[in-house]
Parts: structure tokens; C-alpha cells; sequence
């Protein structure tokens, strides 16, 4: 982050929040012109630090209501087992993210369903691709943040 100077941070923040910012806008916020904010758009999209720009959709809006966090521990811990774990949970559009992780448990998936008997759809056909030791489910009862925004 060192070699962000102040103009690229308010490009960045400003397009975390809006990424349909027109670079007129952008440019007004950074006090810069417009053809120096496509500039360093598209440097901040050379160097990685823009991956994408997408729509955040309301997923309520959309019936799926039900947010859930599946804890998992690991049925082997082979690479093989790995690889069939990896892939099955990208395949599955239910899951949002999945995140190996230390201490207890193996992996941490954030799903979003539309309610308890989409989510036991979910576990079944999950169960059914790859064999698990023990899943635990947490079902949020209130978002109280839930933000894509990095710190800058």
C-alpha cells in the first residue's frame, strides 16, 4: 500500500462503493483530469490491485434469505481429498466462499440459500460429492456489517 499516494486511494475507496463511477466523477473526487484517472485505472487494473468490477446484488430480493456459515472438518486430508473439496465447492453456486483454515476445524464456508430446506439441498449434495467427517451449521439471525470494502 505504500506506493498508493493519495489520489489512487480515493479512486480505489470510490470505486469500492461505486463501481459505475464515470471518470468524470472519479475525476472530481481526485482532483485530477479524466484522462489521468483512466491513467491510473488502468495501472490500478495492470498491477492486480483492481481485480474486478461487479454488481452487488440483494440477495433477499433475490429468495435467498438465508445466510449460513458451514464449519467442516476435513473427511481425509489427502491431496486428493483436497482437490474434490476444492472443486466441488466452486461448483456449487450456493457457496459464496470457502476458506481453509487453522485450530479446530478444516474449512469455513459462507453459503447463501433460500431457506432450511434449501440449505439441507446444499448439505446433501455437498455430502454426496465428498466425504466429510462432521459439518456444523451457524445461520445468521442479523447482518450487522457485511461490506466488500478493503481498509485504505
Amino acid at each position: 500500500m505504500e506506493n498508493l499516494d493519495t489520489q489512487d486511494r480515493k479512486i480505489l475507496n470510490a470505486l469500492q462503493r461505486d463501481a459505475t463511477l464515470s471518470l468524470d466523477a472519479l475525476a472530481d473526487l481526485a482532483a485530477l483530469s479524466r484522462n489521468a484517472v483512466w491513467r491510473r485505472v488502468k495501472a490500478l487494473e495492470d498491477r492486480g490491485l483492481i481485480r474486478a468490477r461487479v454488481a452487488l446484488l440483494d440477495p433477499a430480493a433475490l429468495g435467498l434469505g438465508l445466510s449460513v456459515f458451514m464449519l467442516i472438518r476435513a473427511g481425509a486430508h489427502s491431496p486428493d481429498w483436497s482437490a474434490r473439496f476444492a472443486r466441488a465447492t466452486r461448483e456449487m453456486p450456493e457457496i459464496l466462499a470457502a476458506y481453509r483454515m487453522t485450530g479446530d476445524l478444516d474449512y469455513l464456508l459462507h453459503a447463501r440459500v433460500a431457506d432450511m430446506a434449501d440449505y439441507d439441498r446444499l448439505y446433501q449434495r455437498l455430502t454426496a460429492k465428498v466425504e466429510i467427517a462432521d459439518v456444523s451449521a451457524s445461520f445468521v439471525m442479523e447482518e450487522i456489517k457485511d461490506t466488500t470494502a478493503l481498509p485504505l
